[in-house]
């Protein structure tokens, strides 16, 4: 009971009671027939229902389940990020608490990961979900996912996922972010690949996410974008925000210039306009040298980036 765990399974839950007791009892089915050390690692995001009460109960039941609870809903990114940094196992695999991923997958999530992979991705091709407000905007939000970071995964909403723990660890998640993990693994030299698997219709309550996210995604991508592809290089990326506002100031100053038919007053407007814009260019521009300083005198390490080397494999 003591053994130290080698696979650690985190589920983050959110008013789940229907689906909790079902789940746990295929999980742990899954995790016996590995013989290998494990733990169940469950994050409470702060359910207004029975799901903690009931989490406790399999608590006493089973020391192998451990239990995390938030005050109150903080998202799932939030409760996978609790659930990676308690989990002692040197691999985790994450998964949905409403039972629309398999268990059953993660043995095969497994032995890709024993390929030598560090970040397997669930890629659930026959996908049981409402079309219009889950279907389609996954569809849309992982094509520009996989053009704008250059990690092209089928499905990045999938939480069916393996990590070594080396790995996941030591990559930054917040707000929406648990959609942008591989992208975000690259950053830490990860090996990513990509396998197809089982997706359940849902069968108790109902979803919390709907078409009102994709605000949320659009905002994360440029995150995202500005970390894979500018972490080493803040001023270029802060010079192309400046260079329309830069372009926009001198253009509006040399017309002022140029057609010399303004009285004062239109002039000073024109020209307070102009140095607007301008001092909108050079402010950005600054921006960007203060990053550059702060990522020079901190500790941070630049790291080889593997973006674009996915392996897929489908079944």
């Amino acid at each position: 009971m003591n053994e130290e765990p080698a696979i650690s399974i985190v589920v983050p839950v959110y008013n789940e009671e229907d689906s909790l007791l079902p789940l746990y009892e295929q999980i742990k089915r899954v995790c016996e027939s590995l013989r290998r050390p494990y733990e169940i690692v469950f994050t409470d995001d702060g359910s207004r229902d029975r799901t903690f009460e009931l989490l406790k109960e399999i608590h006493e039941q089973d020391p192998l389940v451990k239990v995390i609870r938030f005050r109150r809903n903080f998202g799932q990114t939030a409760a996978m990020v609790a659930g990676f940094r308690y989990a002692r196992g040197g691999i985790i695999v994450s998964m949905d608490g409403d039972m629309q991923n398999d268990p059953a997958d993660i043995p095969l999530l497994l032995q890709k990961l024993d390929e030598g992979f560090d970040v397997v991705c669930g890629w659930r091709r026959n996908r049981h979900d409402r079309f219009w407000t889950r279907r389609l905007p996954s569809v849309v939000a992982n094509w520009i996912i996989g053009h704008v970071t250059g990690v092209r995964i089928h499905d990045n909403g999938c939480s069916l996922k393996a990590y070594r723990s080396s790995i996941i660890k030591r990559v930054p998640l917040y707000g929406e972010m648990h959609r942008f993990i591989p992208a975000m693994a690259t950053q830490a030299d990860a090996r990513v690949a990509e396998l197809v698997v089982n997706h359940h219709p849902r069968s108790f309550g109902k979803s919390k996410y709907g078409i009102s996210r994709v605000w949320r995604v659009v905002l994360d991508i440029i995150t995202v974008k500005m970390i894979i592809g500018f972490a080493e290089r803040s001023t270029l990326w802060f010079g192309l925000l400046s260079f329309p506002f830069l372009l926009l100031g001198l253009s509006i100053l040399a017309g002022g210039i140029m057609y010399p038919g303004f009285n004062p007053a239109e002039w000073v407007v024109i020209s307070a306009i102009a140095l607007l814009f301008l001092f909108l260019g050079f402010h950005f521009i600054a921006l960007g040298i203060l990053g550059e300083l702060i990522m020079k005198t901190g500790n941070y390490e630049p790291r080889a980036s593997l973006v674009g080397t996915v392996h897929r494999e489908g079944r």
